[in-house]
C-alpha cells in the first residue's frame, strides 16, 4: 500500500510540475510592437507601420527653432528634422502679437532682468529685437515673447547659437 502511495505521490507531483512548467511557458511571451496603433502583438513579428516620425511646421531648411503660434508649440530641429519637442509654450497677447517669419538669435543669456516688465527672464534667447525664448508661465500670454517650462527653455539655450535661425508660424 505503502508503494502505491509513493506513485500516486510521484504522480501528483510531475502532473503539477508539468501545469507550472507550461503556466511559466505562457505567463512570458515574446513581445512585438503591435501592426497598428491598438492591434495585436504578434510574437516575432515586427510592426509593419513604422512609428510616425515628429515633424515641425517650418519649412526654412537652415531653421534651428520653430515655433508654431496657433497650436502654443516648439521645435528644435536640424536640417528640418526634430531634435527636440514638441515642447509647449505661450506667446504674445493681443496688443503685443508675437511676429510670424524668420529671424536670427543675437543675444544668449543665462539670466536677464527685463527692465521694461521688471521680471526674471531665466535662459533668454532674444531673436527678434526684444522678443526671446525664455522661461514663463506657459499658462498665461506674454508681451511678445516666447514663455516656456524650465525644460524647454534649457533645451533651447543649450541648443541654439548665436546666429541660429529661428522661424516663427502662425
Amino acid at each position: 500500500m505503502s508503494s502505491n502511495r509513493s506513485i500516486g505521490q510521484a504522480t501528483r507531483c510531475a502532473v503539477y510540475l508539468g501545469i507550472a512548467s507550461a503556466g511559466l511557458a505562457l505567463a512570458a511571451p515574446a513581445q512585438a510592437e503591435p501592426l497598428w496603433p491598438g492591434g495585436p502583438d504578434v510574437p516575432g513579428v515586427p510592426a509593419i507601420v513604422p512609428p510616425a516620425e515628429i515633424t515641425a511646421p517650418c519649412t526654412i531648411p537652415e531653421a534651428r527653432a520653430c515655433v508654431r503660434l496657433s497650436t502654443n508649440e516648439a521645435w528644435l530641429i536640424d536640417n528640418r528634422k526634430v531634435t527636440f519637442g514638441p515642447t509647449p509654450i505661450s506667446h504674445g497677447m493681443a496688443g503685443y502679437r508675437t511676429p510670424p517669419g524668420a529671424t536670427r538669435v543675437f543675444i544668449k543669456k543665462e539670466f536677464h532682468w527685463s527692465t521694461m516688465h521688471h521680471a526674471p527672464m531665466h535662459y533668454a534667447i532674444f531673436y527678434n529685437g526684444d522678443i526671446a525664448f525664455h522661461v514663463g508661465p506657459i499658462e498665461r500670454e506674454s508681451h511678445g515673447c516666447i514663455r516656456m517650462t524650465w525644460d524647454g527653455a534649457r533645451a533651447f539655450y543649450d541648443y541654439l547659437n548665436i546666429g541660429d535661425l529661428v522661424e516663427v508660424v502662425p
